[in-house]
């Protein structure tokens, strides 16, 4: 039995400040933009309160329901990578949910493998936020 293919994972100390996020704040969701600044980190919002776009792709889910967005601008350029979120000290200049608490979301990134890109092409495409819409 092949084990499923992710294209979005989060280390353990990211899933740390996930779960106080989520306690905080109730579901929240993730979106890279690729756009200047901290647009091209991740950013965490609350689920309820920020918008998906219709051209913006879901790249997976995390711990608690989580759902990873990104920006279909940044998606093709992004497709054929492994994202792994991951937390560092510091404050970036955004306005995700993390930023009062001294930390930040980064990314940290591989090619995916010749099998995962495989495996990926073989299944459906991703969703986007107009089948959110639907």
């Amino acid at each position: 039995m092949q084990s499923r293919i992710h294209r979005v994972e989060i280390t353990d100390a990211a899933r740390n400040v996930l779960r106080r996020l989520i306690e905080q704040h109730g579901p929240v969701l993730f979106h890279q933009s690729g756009g200047c600044c901290d647009g091209s980190s991740p950013m965490c919002f609350p689920a309820r309160e920020f918008r998906v776009g219709a051209a913006d792709v879901l790249l997976g889910h995390l711990a608690w329901h989580t759902e990873f967005w990104m920006s279909g601008d940044q998606y093709e350029l992004w497709k054929h990578t492994h994202l792994t979120v991951d937390v560092v000290n510091g404050r970036g200049s955004g306005f995700s949910l993390e930023a009062p608490d001294g930390v930040r979301f980064i990314i940290r990134s591989r090619l995916l493998t010749d099998a995962e890109t495989a495996a990926l092409a073989a299944g459906p495409p991703p969703r986007t936020g107009a089948d959110r819409m639907t």
